[in-house]
């Protein structure tokens, strides 16, 4: 028993070093390789350094060289990178935009024609109304009565009348008593008819067909020839007014064409100008243009409208975008590409309209010009285009 104990207990040691010395060996080995890893890494951020340095230290001669010799810092500038467009050549147009108010030449104020009190208001605001529809009823109570009066004195009178024509006519009396007579009947026809009329001006109308804007009338005020009882709109004639800068006077005529559009219902039609004003509002320095509406079931009064007229036209014309447009104390520039290089291009500038501007000087429409990266480069860089 004790020699297998002893065989056991040998082997366990054995198996025991065995591990230990397996351990060690790994140990050491992960050591070594970051020892290595470590003095890697090191190498790396002090071989960085010194290139950064090198970096700086290059970059400051090549400054100072560039100073003392201008070709050399333009063969060694590195080259910026732009995309590039042309220039369109074609018919340019200029408009005027200026806002406008939808009005009508049917804008009026409803008055009562005769005296009395309001007895009944049928219209209300926003109400569609027919030419002729009654509107509101004014009291004809009095002039009712003086119509029946009158009434009877005529029948007395045609009696009369008829009895003196009679013996008239078979030379009996006078031929005065006969034309009293006539007299008499023929006025108080007149004076009925005048009631009558008086009778149906109690009755306030709409003169054409149209909206009521406001009223401006209660049941049972008193009202007066002449008293404003509705504001009334008509739905034809309508035009559009605009208020124009006076800088354009001689420019815009009567028979111009002109585009107008309704933001409000996204509409638009081309019309042309009515009428041209010819004083100066001394407060806005504008001058008053008239454009005719036709009829457009969508179009209400005091709608906003905008107007764009035509005042400048060019059959050919060179034409880029606005913002490539830059300027320096000698004018206004842009930069074309010659050579692989950017060049500045002095340009006399026309008109511009929206984001074209005309250009009537400095080019010529077959050049290249610096679109994305116009604002990077300067005369005589070296530029990449971007494919």
């Amino acid at each position: 028993m004790k020699t297998n104990t002893s065989i056991y207990t040998n082997r366990y040691m054995k198996t025991y070093s065995s591990l230990i010395l397996i351990l060690l060996t790994v140990v050491a080995f992960s050591c070594g390789k970051k020892d290595e890893l470590t003095v890697k890494k090191d190498e790396l951020a002090s071989l960085k350094k010194d290139a950064n340095e090198l970096r700086l230290k290059i970059e400051a001669l090549e400054k100072e060289i560039s100073l003392l010799d201008p070709e050399f810092g333009l063969a060694n500038r590195k080259a910026v990178l732009i995309s590039t467009i042309q220039p369109t050549v074609g018919k340019f147009e200029n408009y005027v935009e200026v806002a406008g108010s939808v009005l009508s030449k049917k804008n009026v104020n409803i008055s009562g024609e005769v005296s009395g009190r309001v007895t009944e208001v049928i219209a209300i605001e926003g109400m569609q109304v027919a030419k002729g529809q009654v509107m509101a009823r004014i009291d004809s109570e009095s002039i009712q009565r003086n119509m029946e009066e009158v009434q009877k004195q005529l029948e007395l009178a045609t009696i009369v009348f008829e009895k003196q024509e009679r013996l008239w006519n078979q030379q009996i009396g006078t031929e005065l008593q006969f034309l009293e007579a006539k007299n008499r009947k023929e006025t108080l026809e007149k004076n009925l008819a005048s009631l009558r009329t008086q009778e149906s001006r109690t009755l306030v109308r709409a003169p054409f067909n149209g909206t009521v804007e406001s009223v401006q009338v209660r049941l049972g005020e008193l009202v007066q020839p002449g008293s404003p009882m509705f504001q009334f709109v008509g739905v034809s004639e309508l035009y559009v007014e605009a208020d124009v800068s006076e800088r354009y006077i001689g420019v815009i005529s009567r028979g111009d064409s002109v585009e107008i559009s309704f933001p409000s219902i996204n509409e638009s039609f081309r019309t042309k100008v009515s009428a041209v004003g010819s004083i100066i509002n001394p407060n806005n320095r504008t001058f008053k243009v008239e454009v005719f509406l036709p009829n457009l079931p969508n179009v209400k009064p005091n709608m906003v409208s905008v107007l764009k007229i035509k005042d400048y036209e060019v059959d050919e014309a060179v034409k880029v975008p606005n913002y490539l447009i830059l300027q320096d104390n000698r004018g206004e520039y842009v930069f074309i590409v010659e050579d692989g290089l950017s060049k500045k291009r002095y340009i006399k500038r026309g008109r511009t309209y929206k984001d074209r501007s005309e250009i009537v000087e400095g080019l010529t429409g077959t050049e290249t010009l610096v679109d994305k990266g116009f604002r990077e480069v300067g005369d005589n860089f070296s530029v990449t285009i971007a494919a």
